[in-house]
C-alpha cells in the first residue's frame, strides 16, 4: 500500500484545495491529511484563519479523498507524523517548491501545480472576503509577493503586469499565477488590490491609474519625489475611498507597536538620541532602487518615533564620481533630542537603531527594519530586558493582514500608516536636503 501525506489550513476551502487533495489522493492508496491547528497558524504566522478548526476539518472530510484526517500542532511535527505512519510520499503544491526538500530524506517529496484560473466569482459566493491581487513589476523578482499573500486568508494572488510582455508571461509562468498582462486597463479589470514594485518614475502613474479604478494600492515608497504629486495620490485615494500604502512592512510588526508605545509612554524617559543605520548590502533592496528609496526607510521610523516637528534637519553625502550619493548622514534637530539616519549604498556598514532616553535606552541589531525583538536597558537596572513577538516571512503578511482590517472596517490604526502628514514631512526633507 502507497501511503500519502498532505497538509495544509484548507481555510475558506475552495477549488484549489479541492484539487490539490484528489492529486494527492490520486498519487497513493492511502491519504492522510493534515489540518493545522489553530495554536500553530499563529505560531508559523498564518494570518486571519476565518473557518475554526472543526469546519476545516469537516470540509476536507466532505471531499472524499481523505482516509485519515490529522491535526498539526506545532513546527517541527511533519517528520515524525511520517516516520509514524510509515509514509512513502509527501504532497504539496508547487507554490512550496524547494521549502520541504529537507524531506526527502524520508519520503518522497512531489510538489504538483496548483490550480491555476480558480473562478474568482466561485470564491466570491464562497466568500465575500476573498480580494484579487495583482503585482505591477519591471522584473522576474517577486520580493515574496506571491507567497506572503498565501498566509492571509482572505487574498487570492490572481495576475501580474509588465510593460514588458516577456517579463510579464515569463513572471506568469514563474509563479504559476493566472494570467499576465502588458496591458493595464485590462490587468485593472481583474484585480481588486495592486501591489506596485517598479522603478519610481512609474509608481506615480501606475497608482493615479489604479485607484482611478477605485482599486487599493500597496507601493514601493517613496510614491514620488514631487511633494505635490504625492499629495495628489492620497487625495485621490480618499476620494475614491480606497487606501494607498507605504510598502514599509516594519510599521506592522507587533514588535514595533510595542517598542512604539514603550517610548511614546515615556518607559525610557524623555528621548535624547534615536540613530537609525541601513545599507543596501544588508536591506536586500531592488538592484533598482536608489539612495532615496533606501532613506525612506529610517526617515520614516524616525518621523513615527519622533513626530513632524522637528526644529531642522541637515545633511552630509558622500557621492560617486558620477554624482550619485554612495553614503550618507541625515541630522533631525527636535526639541531636546537629535535623530541621526545613516545611509549606505556601497559602503559595508553596521545595521542597528538605538534610542535612547533620559532613564533607559532600547536597542535593535542590525536588520531593524525585520524586527523580532528589541532589547530594553533602563537606568541603573543591571541587566537588560529582550522583547520579542513571532514574526515570519519578510513581513508582506503584516501589512496585508492591517490593509484587510482596513477594508472590513475592522480599525485603521494611524500608528501603522505612514500619514499624509508624515509623508509630506518626509518629501520635505527629499525636497530641501538631498533632491538635488
Amino acid at each position: 500500500m502507497r501511503r500519502v501525506i498532505t497538509y495544509g489550513t484548507f481555510d475558506l476551502f475552495h477549488k484549489g484545495h479541492y484539487n490539490i487533495l484528489k492529486r494527492a489522493k490520486e498519487e497513493g492508496d492511502y491519504l492522510i491529511v493534515g489540518v493545522t491547528g489553530d495554536s500553530y497558524d499563529v505560531e508559523r504566522g498564518k494570518m486571519s484563519v476565518q473557518d475554526s478548526l472543526a469546519t476545516r476539518i469537516e470540509n476536507v472530510k466532505n471531499t472524499g479523498f481523505a482516509d485519515q484526517i490529522i491535526v498539526e500542532e506545532y513546527l517541527g511535527q511533519k517528520i515524525p507524523d511520517i516516520i509514524r505512519y510509515n509514509v512513502d510520499v509527501f504532497v504539496i503544491g508547487s507554490d512550496w517548491k524547494g521549502k520541504f526538500d529537507h524531506l526527502s530524506k524520508y519520503c518522497e517529496v512531489k510538489y504538483v501545480e496548483r490550480t491555476k484560473n480558480i473562478s474568482s466569482t466561485m470564491l466570491r459566493e464562497q466568500s465575500i472576503n476573498i480580494y484579487r491581487f495583482g503585482i505591477v513589476t519591471d522584473d522576474l523578482d517577486d520580493n515574496d509577493a506571491v507567497s506572503e499573500p498565501l498566509h492571509v486568508s482572505g487574498f487570492h494572488v490572481e495576475c501580474v503586469y509588465s510593460d514588458d510582455a516577456e517579463i510579464a508571461d515569463g513572471f506568469c509562468n514563474k509563479f504559476e499565477l493566472d494570467s499576465g498582462y502588458s496591458d493595464y486597463a485590462e490587468f485593472l479589470d481583474n484585480v481588486d488590490i495592486v501591489y506596485i514594485k517598479t522603478t519610481r518614475e512609474k509608481r506615480a502613474d501606475y497608482i493615479r491609474a489604479a485607484l482611478n479604478e477605485g482599486k487599493h494600492v500597496i507601493c514601493e515608497a517613496p510614491f514620488t519625489l514631487d511633494s505635490g504629486e504625492e499629495k495628489e495620490l492620497e487625495e485621490l485615494s480618499v476620494e475614491k475611498g480606497v487606501f494607498l500604502l507605504h510598502n514599509v512592512s516594519e510599521l506592522y510588526f507587533a514588535t514595533f507597536g510595542q517598542l512604539l508605545w514603550m517610548t511614546r509612554g515615556n518607559l525610557i524617559g524623555d528621548i535624547v538620541s534615536v540613530k537609525c543605520s541601513i545599507s543596501k548590502e544588508l536591506f536586500g533592496v531592488s538592484p533598482f532602487a536608489d539612495f532615496y528609496d533606501l532613506a525612506y526607510y529610517p526617515l520614516c521610523v524616525i518621523v513615527k518615533l519622533l513626530g513632524t516637528e522637528f526644529h531642522s534637519v541637515t545633511s552630509d553625502i558622500v557621492r560617486n564620481e558620477d554624482g550619485s550619493p554612495a553614503y550618507g548622514l541625515i541630522k533631525f534637530l527636535y526639541n531636546n533630542c537629535i535623530a541621526t539616519a545613516e545611509i549606505s549604498m556601497d559602503i559595508s556598514i553596521n545595521g542597528g537603531m538605538e534610542i535612547v532616553g533620559r532613564n533607559g535606552s532600547i536597542y535593535v541589531p542590525d536588520d531593524w527594519w525585520q524586527i523580532g525583538y528589541f532589547r530594553l536597558k533602563k537606568l541603573n537596572e543591571p541587566r537588560s530586558k529582550r522583547y520579542s513577538f513571532n514574526f515570519e516571512g519578510n513581513g508582506f503578511r503584516y501589512l496585508l493582514q492591517a490593509l484587510l482590517a482596513m477594508i472590513r472596517d475592522e480599525g485603521d490604526i494611524v500608528t501603522k500608516r505612514i500619514t499624509a502628514e508624515e509623508s509630506a514631512s518626509i518629501q520635505g526633507i527629499f525636497r530641501e536636503v538631498l533632491h538635488d
